[in-house]
């Protein structure tokens, strides 16, 4: 058996340089929508959808959801 059998096309140089980027992509995207929706969380003061939002990671899938669906936009004025 070769390294390939095990390891798959990712574990060789060139499989190498197509993850990285992909990946540093994938986080990118997450943490841009994770950042919008705990934003948006924290102003509306939806403790339970904070929590849940930190902690659980679907690739910015739940944080798209609750931005669009489930995170009513508030109106906050600001005191100046």
């Amino acid at each position: 058996m070769n390294w390939q059998t095990y390891y798959g096309s990712f574990a060789n140089p060139y499989g190498f340089k197509i993850l990285v980027p992909v990946l540093s992509m994938v986080v990118v995207w997450s943490l841009v929508w994770k950042g919008m929706a705990l934003w948006r969380a924290g102003r509306n003061g939806s403790k339970v959808w904070f929590v849940v939002l930190m902690l659980v990671n679907t690739l910015g899938i739940l944080e798209i959801l609750y931005l669009y669906k489930f995170g009513k936009k508030n109106s906050v004025q600001q005191i100046q």
